[in-house]
């Protein structure tokens, strides 16, 4: 009789725990049900930005203005000031907490964190980061492998350096618990970086003789677009595609760990350079992808995520860059319904210009070899337009599906005793190397 009592206790013991925990389990998903939806327009009106990258929140206006109807809204959300290194947290529109940051995304590397507006994503008391084989404690996800967390330490305990940085935003241990406490799953996030400020240099200009159906030329650093012609009109833009694979695969593969080449990779290009099963660390596989426009390294990265969806987070991308008159279906640009126009384009640059320069330094040879390792392709030929001239700052070029080329090259150029970043946009040209030097030509001769 005892043995029989001792089972049915244990049975009910057993019963009421999983009824307790899958209380807790619901009460769990509703607490973290992602939030409704934050409407913002873009600049111009013309419509609305989806959570993601936004460089035009690195503008102080544009980002007090989306701040402003957050605050209206009464929404609760997370600002993350990394100019000021200030986080603050709002509760129905009013600032509830505000602490400081201690670190940020390294500017000009490849985890440097982008203005834009995001939403907590995951939470977790003690998150292990893969990339940095260390503890996270009290980490919120918030894009990708971006986190806001607190003070990290390796598995036996150490503390990180005050200087290292895998990109996160990382607060103090008690800072980050409590807005740990106060936010949950789907909460907005807004970043602000106070990079493409204007800073009032002014241009004026007339139009020179130019073969190319869509060119430009902009200041990345005061965002003026000092010429352009066919700014509306979506044009074939060819190997250009494969700035914004790197952009991405930056931004969802760990580009310091390794990379596998299967057979499915080696499809055609240029110059064949991979080797079936051979391992390669991703952020050297981009040399090959920039320099030589290797449609080997897109299929690489492609394979690693899942083409389609390396595809989708490049569309993705453009959205949340105010390309809204671009599309991508390849990594490569070898379909002609790749397409964009100059001014998408000019946004293109701008973000890789001040968020990802990384990309650019590669193409420039300004990579550093110290902060990313010697790549076994770093002297392969650079089929870039301007590559080896002085002041080349880097670029993509080539020939789109049409046999029509294809340039986006920046170039620094001195006016008024100032070196100033400038890109050239041309598309759907004759000969792209000729009218970027006639564009170049053209800048220098009437801006003295």
């Amino acid at each position: 009789m005892s043995d029989y009592r001792s089972r049915t206790l244990t049975i009910f013991a057993t019963l009421a725990f999983f009824v307790a925990a899958g209380i807790f389990f619901i009460l769990g998903k509703m607490v973290n049900a992602e939030r409704p939806p934050v409407t913002i327009m873009y600049p111009d009106g013309s419509g609305t930005f989806e959570y993601g990258a936004f460089p035009a929140l690195s503008r102080p206006d544009f980002f007090n203005d989306v701040k402003m109807k957050l605050v209206e809204s009464k929404e609760t959300f997370i600002e993350a000031d990394l100019s000021s290194m200030v986080m603050r947290v709002y509760k129905n529109g009013s600032v509830a907490l505000e602490v400081p940051i201690k670190t940020k995304g390294k500017e000009g590397s490849w985890w440097e964190t982008p203005a834009g507006l995001y939403r907590i994503e995951t939470k977790e008391k003690n998150h292990f980061s893969s990339f940095g084989k260390v503890h996270q404690p009290w980490s919120m996800s918030f894009q990708g492998n971006f986190f806001i967390h607190g003070w990290p330490y390796y598995p036996d305990s150490v503390p990180v350096s005050s200087t290292y940085s895998g990109g996160c935003i990382r607060l103090a241990d008690n800072d980050a618990k409590a807005i740990y406490d106060l936010v949950s799953v789907g909460t907005p996030v807004l970043v602000f970086e106070k990079d493409f400020a204007s800073d009032g240099f002014q241009y004026q200009a007339l139009p020179p003789n130019i073969s190319a159906t869509g060119y430009l030329i902009g200041d990345l650093n005061n965002n003026d677009i000092l010429l352009e012609k066919g700014e509306d009109m979506a044009l074939p833009i060819g190997p250009v595609v494969k700035l914004m694979t790197a952009l991405v695969a930056g931004e969802y593969i760990n580009m310091d760990g390794q990379v596998t080449v299967s057979k499915e990779a080696l499809v055609p290009t240029m110059t064949p350079r991979l080797a079936e099963g051979k391992m390669y660390k991703a952020f050297h596989v981009l040399y090959l992808l920039l320099l030589e426009s290797s449609n080997e390294a897109a299929e690489v990265f492609a394979i690693e995520k899942g083409k389609d969806n390396i595809v989708g987070y490049m569309n993705k991308k453009a959205l949340a860059l105010g390309m809204t008159h671009t599309i991508f279906v390849d990594l490569e640009g070898t379909d002609v319904r790749n397409m964009a126009t100059v001014r998408d384009l000019f946004a293109l640059a701008r973000y890789t210009y001040h968020n990802r320069s990384f990309a650019l330094d590669i193409v420039s040879g300004k990579a550093s070899s110290a902060t990313y390792g010697e790549s076994p392709f770093a002297h392969v030929e650079n089929v870039n337009i301007g590559a080896g001239e002085v002041g080349y700052g880097g670029g993509v070029s080539g020939k789109d599906a049409d046999g029509k080329g294809v340039a986006l090259a920046v170039f620094d150029i001195t006016h008024q005793g100032q070196t100033r970043p400038i890109v050239f946009i041309v598309l759907d040209s004759s000969d792209a190397k000729t009218d970027i030097g006639i564009l170049r030509d053209y800048m220098v001769r009437m801006y003295r």
